[in-house]
């Protein structure tokens, strides 16, 4: 399920006439701030859960111990 070159245009042509070519630079902008966003969410969410791996793996350890 690939999309084309002429599957992308198709899509091109609907955005163009349901948005209109003055707004989508302002359409592109938001697309890439929201993007942008979520890989920041994803990264946080990468770096809690590793996180609270470490945390879980130090308290196994201490269970251990004991």
């Amino acid at each position: 399920m690939r999309i084309g070159t002429n599957e992308l245009l198709i899509i091109l042509v609907v955005v163009l006439l349901i948005f209109g070519p003055k707004n989508l630079p302002k359409l592109g902008k938001m697309f890439g701030k929201t993007m942008n966003n979520f890989k920041k969410g994803m990264e946080e969410s990468e770096a809690e859960d590793e996180t609270t791996a470490k945390a879980e793996t130090q308290t196994e350890k201490k269970d251990d111990e004991e």
